[in-house]
């Protein structure tokens, strides 16, 4: 008689509903960058949260985790050849299981190599693009592969010059990827067994960027929101067909950040062509873009930014700002901590400096002038980092620390190549 083991029965239990407080997928719950979590700390102890533990075996890369429930789904890389999924557990950051999901990506600047993306979980499975473009279907709980392709040999994908950094976009039934290329720009695909939906195949056969698509409603009509190397587009979510393209903040690459949608209003920003908002209106059975409001001035930083009660917050420039949607009138600069990446809790946004040390901040989300509630440095981080793969395994000491921090289960995520600390910041 066949018996399911007692664990993968509590398992597949505690997963069957997402909790409020897990971070299941890139930017969290929603792909904001916010969390619904509450009873933070509000102020941070002088010396920062309390350090529940440190894993210095993560392998090697830029990616921030994905946290459900007891477990946390990371990828990470060694050396050229092994780039891999790995579960921990959230209790003491011990590996659980690990899963070879392909090569790393080549980088064509020679900079920088490593696993760049975060893994996406779904009912009980997980979904990873690997900087070579290997997409996997894993099974959460065990890591055995359920389906893989890759959409460079599948798709003619074509990656920008540092490799693919998407992270999948999991819409109920469909899972949502870039391979860029004039084959399949973006793409659809069934995310039970990877069989092609669609395929979008944009007029300017744009390469994929390094953004992380969004879903968007406009009275009614869904589209898929993607920042490509272009163009920042809107694809009809049935049809794959394009709804409307932006380039007004389209000036040379790179183009990193995630879009942020607030309400009627898009926000699309790339790192030398600055930010814009963009209005989005029904027009017919398709959707029209109009630009609201556009400069070099607003943040455009790697880090991203998020939307909290109609303030934008984000790097631009040298530092952090806070700037009213979608007029961009900036409310308040603040250089300090420098540019980094950044998500929000309760009341407060995380800020993880991306110059090493890799300072990590407490600031409250308001409007009003900039407030720090606390800041530490993680102790015992890289001394260095892999920055040239074609130059016998080049490192450089610092560098810099892109992975974006994680709120979840009262637990603060913070990555650095190698390296994951966990944090308390329960206000208990």
């Amino acid at each position: 008689m066949n018996r399911t083991p007692f664990a993968a029965v509590v398992f597949l239990f505690a997963t069957a509903f997402l909790l409020a407080a897990d971070w299941p997928q890139w930017r969290g719950p929603n792909r904001v960058g916010i969390s619904k979590e509450t009873g933070l700390l509000q102020k941070w102890p002088e010396a920062g949260p309390n350090l529940v533990w440190q894993s210095q075996e993560l392998g090697q890369g830029y990616g921030s985790p994905a946290v459900v429930g007891e477990r946390i789904y990371v990828i990470g890389s060694a050396g050229m050849d092994n780039e891999f999924v790995q579960c921990l557990n959230a209790g003491d950051g011990k590996s659980i299981w690990k899963t070879r999901i392909g090569n790393v990506g080549e980088n064509r600047s020679a900079n920088y190599p490593g696993a760049r993306s975060t893994p996406t979980f779904d009912g009980g499975r997980l979904y990873a693009l690997g900087s070579d473009g290997d997409l996997a279907c894993l099974d959460a709980a065990s890591g055995k592969t359920i389906w893989h392709q890759n959409v460079v040999t599948n798709f003619s994908g074509k990656s920008g010059v540092w490799a693919y950094a998407e992270s999948p976009l999991i819409d109920g039934d469909t899972l949502v990827c870039t391979p860029g290329g004039p084959v399949a720009t973006m793409l659809a695909l069934k995310k039970a067994t990877g069989e092609v939906i669609w395929k979008y195949a944009s007029p300017e056969a744009s390469d994929a960027a390094y953004s992380s698509a969004i879903v968007v409603h406009t009275d009614g009509v869904k589209q898929y929101v993607q920042l490509l190397d272009k163009a920042l587009v809107g694809i009809d979510a049935i049809t794959g067909q394009e709804l409307w393209r932006y380039k007004g903040i389209i000036k040379d690459i790179p183009n990193i950040p995630t879009p942020v949608s607030s309400k009627d209003v898009v926000y699309g920003s790339t790192a030398k062509g600055g930010g814009g908002f963009v209005r989005l209106k029904r027009a017919g059975s398709g959707v029209e873009a109009a630009e609201v409001y556009a400069s070099d001035k607003l943040p455009r930083a790697i880090g991203g930014s998020v939307e909290v009660n109609g303030y934008l917050y984000g790097g631009g420039g040298a530092g952090l700002m806070c700037v009213e949607v979608p007029s961009g009138n900036i409310k308040w600069q603040e250089r300090s901590v420098g540019v980094g990446s950044i998500c929000y809790a309760d009341g407060r946004l995380y800020v993880h400096a991306e110059n090493v040390p890799g300072t990590v901040a407490l600031v409250e989300a308001t409007a009003e002038e900039y407030r720090e509630h606390g800041r530490f440095t993680p102790p015992n981080g890289p001394s260095s980092r892999i920055i040239d793969p074609n130059g016998k395994g080049k490192k450089e000491p610092g560098g810099r620390t892109w992975a974006y921090p994680v709120v979840a289960n009262g637990r603060l995520y913070i990555r650095d190549w190698n390296c994951l600390w966990c944090y308390d910041v329960k206000a208990n």
